[in-house]
């Protein structure tokens, strides 16, 4: 079953912004991109670090222990040492809050 976490204010996530949620142990990292908002999980299928404190190129995040680089949109791995692809959340503005999916 889904369940819907809250994130922040719709308005405390403005463009180029992040935030990093725990959702029932969980960390999600959201993202707006230009106005649209990404949600995925927070940590490098390489090595398990986290990836929401690397430098966003793009659409792309860069993990920042190794350098491995993921989709924001897709959760789609674009360059080694990952070679896994990182789970990827729906995303909602629902009264003003930001919220992710997360399934149980």
């Amino acid at each position: 079953m889904a369940q819907w976490f809250d994130v922040a204010a719709e308005k405390e996530l403005p463009p180029g912004s992040r935030r990093v949620v725990d959702a029932e142990g969980l960390q999600v990292a959201v993202f707006n991109l230009n106005g649209e908002l990404y949600a995925i999980e927070d940590v490098c299928t390489h090595d398990g670090g986290d990836l929401a404190s690397g430098a966003v190129e793009g659409d792309n995040i860069v993990c920042p222990r190794h350098g491995a680089k993921f989709c924001i949109r897709t959760g789609a791995v674009l360059s080694p040492p990952a070679y896994e692809d990182v789970n990827t959340f729906r995303v909602r503005v629902a009264d003003g809050r930001v919220q992710v999916e997360i399934s149980s």
